[in-house]
């Protein structure tokens, strides 16, 4: 036989060295993510201001602390008072009417399908973090519009696994609308792991207690247009291919909608997951431009006005919230039911993805004039170029499957929208005091 088949006493101890340094390293490799994942980082200070409707950052926020982190240390919750407001809060009220559970509830959009549905006589409660991604003080005033409404909020995370048990528990929630999440793209360059915390294991504690319950609920969830990244064919298609992520914040929602197929296939949970596109509207977010924008303006500051290579043009689908509305209330009412129980599936289930655009694209600068008329204030504009931080060139959705499906179809223009933002921001930050300047 050929002894050099075997290895020999010199080859042992080799194999055991190499043995060792890679147990080493592997240990510093999983110490490294175990770091980068789990740290509570200072405070951070907010990106420069981009003139990218979607998800830019104003430079006049603070981000005080991780959210990641922050959000799990919450009010107490629990008790019979508590258990009563949240079954107040989501008893139906209308026949054949909804009980949803809204996360993301003290959020911009979140705040009107919550007020949508309890018009309609739907019972609703929310979950919301309060995070201070942005001014925490604007969540609280949409809080305070919705309790005056019987909408009752749960501060609380979505990835307290025992809280969202209990509120099964408390109430057989027929639907889910899931529009918690970590927004904006240029913040996930620095603190990618807030991303991963509420966009991706956030998404996925709530399919764990969804797909338990007894009675399975249907799950509306916003996705976003940022998952058709560097598509050039346009307009933006159901049918398009969505591999090519240019962002953090893109790649965590790409993920959300892998993750409902999985879950759909599994334990035949109905999942309806919706590609928002640059909602705007009175109570909306400080990080988007044409929030920072009426705010700089208003205050004499310079905008960034962003453009592509050659001098391209930036431009968005900008769609009004009421027109975002319709569309959530009309995915709810059209989910089917989801098909299991107890964590098994009895059969094939509901599976959907929709765009909700206006399909009319406009440039940026366009946008800047359109503030300009309704503020009656000039603008001092710095045109520079668009930044190679997540932020695309162009957006424009077709809606015909939106259209088909949900009867969906878009009512408000640019400027008809801008001048209700407009209205709303003079009266809120002038109410009780206040400065016309978005913290």
């Amino acid at each position: 036989m050929d002894k050099s088949a075997y290895p020999y006493h010199g080859g042992r101890l080799r194999w055991h060295s190499s043995l060792a340094k890679l147990t080493f390293w592997s240990f510093v490799f999983i110490g490294i993510i175990f770091i980068f994942f789990y740290r509570s980082p200072s405070s951070v200070s907010s990106s420069s201001s981009s003139s990218s409707a979607t998800t830019t950052t104003s430079s006049s926020s603070r981000f005080h602390s991780d959210p990641s982190r922050r959000s799990l240390r919450t009010s107490s919750w629990g008790g019979p008072a508590w258990e009563k407001k949240v079954q107040t809060s989501a008893r139906i009220r209308s026949r054949n009417g909804f009980s949803v559970l809204v996360t993301g509830a003290a959020g911009f959009v979140g705040t009107h399908v919550s007020a949508a549905l309890k018009r309609r006589g739907d019972g609703v409660l929310g979950l919301d973090n309060f995070n201070d991604y942005y001014d925490p003080t604007l969540k609280r005033a949409r809080q305070e519009l919705l309790e005056r409404s019987g909408v009752f909020i749960v501060e609380g995370d979505i990835n307290d696994a025992a809280l969202l048990k209990k509120l099964f528990q408390v109430v057989p929630f027929t639907h889910v609308m899931h529009l918690a999440a970590q927004a904006g793209v240029r913040y996930a360059m620095q603190n990618p792991s807030s991303y991963v915390h509420s966009n991706v294991a956030g998404f996925v504690s709530l399919l764990e207690v969804c797909k338990e319950a007894t009675s399975q609920p249907a799950i509306v969830w916003a996705s976003s247009s940022s998952v058709y990244g560097l598509n050039t064919k346009v307009p933006f298609s159901e049918k398009d291919k969505t591999d090519q992520p240019a962002s953090l914040y893109a790649a965590t929602k790409k993920a959300g909608e892998e993750i409902a197929h999985t879950y759909n296939h599994i334990y035949g949970l109905s999942l309806t997951g919706l590609r928002f596109f640059t909602v705007y509207g009175p109570w909306g977010r400080p990080d988007m431009a044409y929030f920072f924008f009426t705010k700089d303006i208003l205050n004499g500051k310079s905008i960034p006005i962003f453009e592509g290579e050659n001098h391209g043009t930036v431009a968005r689908d900008f769609t009004y919230i009421d027109d975002i509305v319709k569309g959530c209330l009309g995915a709810l009412d059209t989910a089917q039911k989801s098909t299991g129980s107890g964590g098994k599936k009895k059969g094939p289930a509901q599976l959907r993805v929709f765009n909700l655009g206006n399909t009319s694209p406009v440039p940026v600068t366009n946008l800047v004039t359109i503030l300009e008329r309704i503020l009656k204030v000039k603008a001092k504009r710095n045109v520079m170029k668009l930044p190679r931080n997540g932020d695309v060139q162009f957006t424009h959705a077709n809606i015909s499957l939106a259209h088909r499906e949900l009867g969906y179809k878009p009512t408000t223009d640019l400027q008809a929208g801008l001048k209700k933002f407009v209205r709303w921001y003079l009266n809120y930050y002038s109410a009780a005091g206040k400065k016309a300047d978005a913290r």
